[in-house]
């Protein structure tokens, strides 16, 4: 796997990298990698919110 070295930020070489990569993955591939990242983030979603304390909705009023 190729790694992208910028000595400056360059958003535009950074999106055709990332293109140029999944350009070269075939559908199966993309496909198992979305479902990895997937994964990956439902995982990641259910550790912190373990241990979160529920937002609250705090209603100001005028005056």
């Amino acid at each position: 796997m190729a790694i992208l070295k910028l000595d400056r930020h360059n958003e535009d070489k950074e999106i055709e990298f990332e293109l140029d990569y999944l350009t070269s993955l075939t559908t199966q591939q993309r496909f198992e990698s979305m479902f990895r990242k997937t994964e990956e983030l439902l995982s990641l979603r259910k550790k912190k919110i373990a241990r979160r304390k529920t937002t609250e909705v705090i209603k100001r009023e005028p005056g």
